[in-house]
């Protein structure tokens, strides 16, 4: 199954992220020089499917999946969790990047919870991100840059929720209308790992990738894939139980899922 596939059987709701991810994706393996790595950045309430395209995106890139030497995610809670070491994280940080490119040009480099990263730690990277051939001996050009956001979430959800209120499609929503709010809301926060980083500045993100919050119908699509995958059968009153035993927001039209379809997995086993 290619990647496109996966995404439309898999991924609900989200027809920016599919459409944006799989052209910038298959457009990028697909060359031989590219002029630089290819870097994206995920934004978007938690639930909403982040995590979950970007471990389609290595599986569909490495025979192994996750468990490739050449996946390396990073969490800032877990891997650099201390402000006063900060120092110490960048030498880290620039060395595990420049050590495995050296080994795989087509290494991939995952950073969860961007919106938790100490400001100014991930400009260590710079140097790997751009246009040039060779950085301190390494080819890296062939790199793929993943960092993952809630950050711009609630601007995402505004913009989604006056599309519902206007009566329009939710499929007409283009990657314009979200980038600048998404932007703002990342870029000028001084809590958030991109806080007047050089990243930004430089405009090395190739692409942003916004998710938007999920609605009624695509819980239910979760709900009935989860239950396919734990080999149960979808039947009807047992779809409806766990979709309604989900928060919805905002209060008065209950339109939205506050979680997204991260509890799903968890409360099926409630109405069992």
């Amino acid at each position: 199954m290619g990647l496109g596939c996966d995404l439309a059987q898999n991924v609900f709701g989200q027809h920016l992220a599919r459409e944006l991810l799989l052209k910038a994706v298959t457009d990028f393996v697909a060359l031989e020089e590219p002029l630089k790595p290819l870097v994206l950045s995920f934004h978007g309430w938690t639930g909403t499917g982040k995590t979950y395209v970007s471990s389609l995106v290595v599986k569909h890139l490495y025979r192994d999946g996750s468990r490739s030497p050449y996946v390396h995610q990073f969490s800032p809670t877990l891997h650099f969790p201390h402000a006063e070491r900060i120092e110490q994280y960048k030498d880290d940080l620039k060395r595990w990047i420049q050590g495995n490119l050296s080994n795989c040009a087509r290494s991939i480099f995952l950073f969860d919870e961007m919106d938790k990263m100490h400001p100014g730690l991930i400009d260590v990277i710079v140097p790997f991100l751009g246009s040039s051939w060779v950085v301190y001996g390494t080819n890296y050009r062939k790199a793929i840059f993943i960092f993952v956001s809630n950050a711009g979430g609630e601007q995402i959800n505004r913009v989604a929720l006056e599309f519902w209120r206007t009566r329009k499609d939710r499929e007409e929503m283009e990657l314009r209308d979200l980038e600048l709010a998404i932007s703002k809301a990342v870029f000028d926060n001084p809590h958030h790992g991109f806080w007047q980083s050089q990243i930004i500045d430089e405009q090395l993100i190739d692409l942003i990738v916004p998710f938007l919050p999920l609605q009624r119908n695509h819980v239910k699509q979760c709900v009935r894939s989860e239950l396919k995958q734990q080999g149960l059968l979808p039947q009807q009153n047992l779809l409806q139980s766990v979709t309604d035993s989900i928060t919805y927001f905002p209060e008065e039209e209950q339109i939205f899922s506050s979680t997204g379809c991260k509890t799903v997995a968890s409360r099926i086993n409630f109405f069992l």
